[in-house]
């Protein structure tokens, strides 16, 4: 039976000045994949990191035996397309966003599933579930907020 959920920590709760030893911890202590949570100052208020920190954590992103732990983005960024490009072309293993920020979401997805990464969409608490309607097939991942985007929680 294959495991359904994941543990995901997210960088952003790391100290930045030791990003590639918070990683290393995170790993030992049993985490599944590493989530970037990618904010743009555009679609969310607030600023983080952007492809060049996912290039530079991947060699990061292994466990004691050197299997692959895969990388998670999560865009919260406005538009999307070119940022999923750069995130994918950086290491992500899975790249997710907001339908809101898309002007095409299957486009988006197709992008994305495009450069070799599984796709997601995250919701937002207020975002209606018809809008996986049209994606749900082509989806590899489903992310529920439960806090708006743009801050930690």
């Amino acid at each position: 039976m294959s495991k359904i959920h994941r543990i995901a920590p997210s960088i952003l709760s790391a100290d930045f000045a030791r990003l590639g030893d918070e990683v290393k911890n995170v790993i030992e202590a049993g985490a599944d994949w590493i989530h970037f949570d990618v904010m743009d100052n555009h679609y969310v208020p607030n600023l983080t990191f952007g492809p060049m920190i996912c290039a530079a954590l991947k060699p990061y992103a292994k466990t004691a035996a050197g299997a692959a732990v895969p990388i998670d983005v999560h865009l919260m960024v406005q538009p999307v397309d070119a940022l999923a490009q750069a995130f994918a072309d950086a290491g992500a293993d899975y790249i997710s966003f907001h339908p809101e920020a898309s002007g095409h979401v299957h486009r988006s997805v197709q992008a994305i599933k495009a450069r070799g990464c599984k796709a997601g969409v995250v919701l937002n608490p207020a975002t209606p579930l018809d809008v996986l309607d049209w994606i749900i097939d082509d989806i590899d991942l489903i992310l529920i907020m439960s806090v708006n985007p743009g801050f930690g929680g």
